[in-house]
Order: C-alpha cells, then structure tokens, then sequence
C-alpha cells in the first residue's frame, strides 16, 4: 500500500500508521524526546491515542523517538500513557522482548547535528533503492519504507528472540551491507543492531539544528509497507551475516 504524503496538520493521522505497522495492538513502546529545551522526556504507552496527544507539544519542536522492538509490559509502571521530564530510567536492551524488526538506516554523509539537503537526501534514497533492489534478488520479503527526514529507513520484518546469537547476527547484517555499499556519500549506520534501539517516530518533524534554506527542518513519512510482512527466513539472514568482515584475531601477549 502506497502511503500519500501527509501535511503537518494530518501528522496524527501519520504517526498512527506509523504505530499500527510497527508495533501490535496492546504492545508497550517507549517515547523518548531529545533536544528538548529542558531536558529529555520519557514515557511508556500501549494506548496511541494518549501517545499522540502526548507528543503534539513537542512536534517540530524537538526529535521524538520510539523504540523499535517490543518493551517489557511491566515497564508501563515506569510513566503509564504520559511523558515525564528527566527519566532516571530508560529502556535497556534486558527490558526487550524479542526482536521484530532489522533497520537498515540510510543517511547521508555530514556534519553531525544538522538536517541534510536535498541533493544529499536524494543521495540516500537512490541507495535505498539499490539496497532494496540487491536484497529482494537475494529472495528477501519485503520491507516497510519510510522517509526519516534526512534519510530513509529499511524496515524488514524479523522473528528472534533477543539474545546475544541475535544480536551478534543483527551486527553481521548491517557490517555486510556497509562494506558493499557505503561510500563518500552515504552510509548505514552500523551502530543500530542494539535490541534496545530507539527510531524516529514516523510522522513527525525531523528537527536537527536549525533550518536553513539549503538545510530544512522535515516531515518524516511511511512510504511503503506490503500487504503481508513476511519475516525475513533465518537462512536469508545468516547468508547476508557471512558476508561481513571477520574481525582480525587478537595478538597473543
């Protein structure tokens, strides 16, 4: 289902389409704004109604994040259906409990801190597709598509437990594919085979730095998502790991 482009006073509409692919009915996430003036803010929902009311304050104000694999229900006692400023807890990767999705986030090469331009943007999505079209040929299912803003995000879906044999074949995925495709220009983040990852939250306003002419504040959006999600089989996952650089033995003292 192709999904349209949504203005900022339909980003509720946006952020549950996001929510309702993401994440199953009854499962808690956990929202976590950074950059916001005062500090970060936390908060556990399973209800999106709350969840959206919850962060319409901050949008456009601040980068507002969900985690991406399903969190330990007992952690809604931690700030039940609100946000909260200055957490002293936040999601571990011990509070996950299972993996259900392998992020493939394609972002352009600069400065930290700062939205891209169009050009590099557009950089990142002619790589998404190659991705794409490489993975597919190779017999993989495919993924939900969105645009974070800066970058685009791969979302294939995925069904592991979360331990260490996952995360470390999680880790070989996203090796593999840097070595083939990154480059000067664009680059997958290798750092996000954590359980406990956290992702934009999709529809919202991507709001690193200030926005410039050349370097605009925008909309993240949900561009894709297949009419079945099929989970990515375990062999198709530890035929694309086998790729990765072996890392080089330790020196013996």
């Amino acid at each position: 289902r192709q999904r349209t482009h949504r203005t900022a006073e339909g980003w509720c509409r946006a952020v549950k389409d996001f929510l309702s692919v993401l994440a199953e009915p009854g499962q808690v996430v956990e929202i976590r704004i950074l950059d916001a003036p005062k500090s970060t803010i936390s908060g556990y929902f399973d209800d999106w109604d709350k969840l959206t009311e919850a962060v319409k304050a901050y949008d456009g104000k601040a980068n507002i994040y969900i985690t991406l694999n399903p969190v330990n229900i007992a952690l809604l006692a931690r700030a039940n259906n609100r946000l909260i400023q200055r957490p002293k807890n936040t999601t571990s990767d011990n509070d996950i409990t299972a993996r259900r999705w392998l992020l493939f986030d394609l972002d352009p090469q600069r400065p930290s801190g700062i939205c891209a331009t169009e050009e590099e943007k557009a950089a990142a999505k002619e790589r998404a597709r190659q991705i794409y079209a490489s993975l597919k040929q190779a017999g993989w299912p495919e993924p939900v598509v969105a645009d974070s803003g800066n970058g685009y995000y791969l979302l294939y879906r995925v069904d592991l437990p979360n331990d260490n044999e996952s995360k470390d074949l999680v880790q070989a995925c996203l090796q593999a594919l840097s070595v083939k495709f990154d480059d000067e220009r664009v680059s997958i983040d290798t750092s996000v085979f954590n359980a406990a990852r956290i992702i934009r939250l999709v529809g919202t306003v991507n709001c690193k730095g200030d926005s410039t002419e050349d370097r605009p504040h925008r909309r993240s959006k949900l561009l894709q998502v297949p009419e079945a999600l099929e989970p990515v089989p375990g062999e198709k996952l530890r035929e694309l790991a086998a790729l990765a650089p072996k890392p080089e033995p330790r020196p013996v003292p």
